[in-house]
């Protein structure tokens, strides 16, 4: 990875007016730890995996087990985080429990993700 020295002011000057407007905008604590929070959950492989699947198909916990190498229970963890999150949802159908994912907005998030990392 290409290390990118980071440049700074000259001399020493804050921007009042800059400074205000941020303020008056910038979300509160609560809001940002939230946030952050919610990114966690994107910062696992495993996750994004399953996330690509559903982006394809609703599935069970035994079709992402086949199609992603792993044990239902290491897919049952991952899948609890993601329901946590609200990134997935789940509905039974007699014995099966099928995943899909919760709405739009995380495949609007997953293809600009993708598209952020292609440039």
């Amino acid at each position: 990875m290409e290390r990118l020295e980071v440049e700074c002011c000259d001399v020493v000057a804050t921007h009042d007016t800059a400074i205000e407007k941020v303020k008056d905008t910038m979300p509160g604590e609560d809001t940002m730890r939230e946030l952050a929070d919610f990114y966690k959950v994107f910062g696992d492989a495993t996750r994004i995996r399953i996330l690509c699947v559903l982006l394809q198909a609703e599935v069970c916990v035994c079709d992402l087990a086949e199609l992603l190498g792993m044990t239902q229970s290491a897919i049952s963890h991952q899948l609890r985080i993601l329901k946590q999150a609200k990134l997935v949802k789940n509905r039974r159908e007699g014995k099966t429990v099928y995943y899909s994912l919760a709405d739009d907005h995380i495949q609007t998030i997953i293809s600009q993700g993708m598209e952020h990392i292609a440039e």
